[in-house]
């Protein structure tokens, strides 16, 4: 009997290894996306986790037994796989990751054939297949072939060093040591060759993609203590540090400090605008910094439900020049709309040498606020529905807008409380211009819970 559930959403399927998460598992899913894309090709690749053998054996026999062509990449980030779909005018693609998740933790991640993940429509019709007493295999003059592409990397780097407005030769001139910490995921090969293209002097930590990730994967301030010492040590003049399939991006300062994660985005939209003028979009939990910066361009800003999905649909149904989440993740549409930290790195250097080099100063002059994250467990989904009812009811701030959980918004500040899609979870997230009134509003959310609770 499996102790952690399969975690099932529209964007794949993750769990525990040897646990929710087994060859059989991961075959059938497989093979169902297969049956769904044949004759087409799927390209397959994924991170560097110590489970990543069988999963890349049950994905790719699944793919090929249902008579799907096989393209596998290897290990290499997430945002290479998605621009590996548009390459090869795939049907599909899936990573093999569970990104931000512990070292024992693996999943399966869908694509379609535009590379972004499943829509809603789409993730249906895959589970529906995987749930039905199918049978999918085909036999043997109709099994899919098998393609090795080593190239995925270096296309993806040239992908993003001509991205129209960056400025390589004035990048080039400021020389930048820049750190890159790859928390021995599938991002260090990416990062590294993409900075020496940049002309910067790379200074390297947890770059072997061996998939024993030496603190909690996810770029967080709080795992970044370490990394953060260290950098100060070595004189950086920025640091990046991305998660193990290389979607999100967190940046330390030349001071050893971390910027925070929501800033990546606003960094990259600031630059962005500069040159190209266009609408940003956002998920409805991403700093109110990017509203700011969409007022100083005089341009649209549109907000979404939390998920990549939602935001890449929204940037192409908007005709956006930039997007992404607060977690770190950039998305430029005139490179591929989808999280790629590749695509941070070359922004925010273009930053940095637009501003004078000093990447303290130029966070600095970003807009300031502060934002606080919280949750809460609950022993069932009934309990968390009540209290959540029970929030909307009794909160002192109004109106909720339902987009996505309960958010109120101030004129300098906002509390949103969001439940889990899969875990009886309720995030808090609040944020304010000082950190103080941001705990404040926390806090009185968290009031509201423990009335209901006792």
């Amino acid at each position: 009997m499996s102790k952690t559930p399969l975690m099932i959403s529209v964007a794949g399927i993750r769990g525990i290894v040897g646990d929710s998460m087994t060859a059989a598992v991961a075959l059938r899913w497989a093979e169902a996306f297969g049956s769904l894309c044949k004759p087409g090709a799927v390209v397959i690749g994924g991170d560097s986790r110590v489970s990543k053998t069988m999963m890349r054996a049950a994905s790719i026999a699944g793919v090929a037994g249902a008579g799907a062509h096989v393209i596998d990449v290897g290990v290499v980030s997430t945002p290479t796989i998605q621009l590996a779909v548009e390459h090869y005018k795939a049907a599909g693609g899936i990573a093999i990751t569970a990104s931000h998740n512990p070292a024992e933790w693996n999943a399966l991640k869908f694509f379609n054939k535009d590379g972004l993940f499943l829509d809603e429509a789409e993730g249906l019709a895959l589970r529906k297949l995987v749930e039905s007493d199918e049978a999918l295999a085909v036999d043997a003059f109709h099994v899919g072939k098998y393609e090795r592409d080593d190239e995925a990397v270096a296309r993806h780097i040239e992908r993003v060093l001509k991205i129209p407005f960056l400025n390589l030769p004035e990048i080039k001139k400021y020389k930048f040591r820049a750190g890159i910490d790859a928390v021995n995921g599938a991002g260090g090969e990416l990062a590294v060759q993409l900075l020496e293209a940049l002309g910067c002097e790379v200074v390297g930590f947890n770059l072997e993609p061996t998939g024993l990730f030496p603190r909690s994967p996810e770029p967080l301030p709080e795992n970044l203590v370490e990394v953060c010492q260290a950098m100060k040590r070595e004189s950086v003049d920025v640091g990046f540090v991305v998660d193990p399939d290389a979607d999100r991006l967190a940046v330390i300062r030349n001071d050893g400090k971390p910027a925070g994660e929501e800033l990546t985005l606003a960094a990259a939209a600031q630059i962005t605008l500069k040159y190209q003028k266009g609408a940003i979009v956002a998920n409805c939990s991403s700093t109110r910094a990017l509203d700011d910066i969409a007022v100083a361009f005089d341009v649209p800003i549109y907000r979404t439900k939390v998920g990549e999905a939602h935001v890449s649909r929204k940037i192409i149904e908007a005709g956006a020049v930039i997007g992404g989440e607060g977690n770190g993740g950039v998305m430029l549409p005139s490179v591929h709309a989808a999280r790629d930290s590749a695509v941070g790195m070359a922004l925010i250097l273009q930053a940095l040498a637009e501003h004078g080099g000093r990447s303290a100063d130029y966070f600095d002059s970003l807009p300031k606020y502060f934002m606080v994250k919280r949750r809460c467990e609950f022993s069932d989904l009934k309990t968390l529905r009540t209290v959540l009812d029970s929030i909307e009811a009794d909160a002192p701030f109004g109106a909720a807008d339902r987009l996505d959980g309960l958010k109120w918004t101030r004129k300098d500040s906002w509390v949103q409380v969001r439940a889990s899609n899969t875990e009886p979870i309720i995030r808090i997230f609040a944020e304010a211009r000082t950190e103080a009134e941001a705990n404040s509003l926390v806090e009185d959310i968290l009031r509201l819970i423990d009335q209901q609770v006792k």
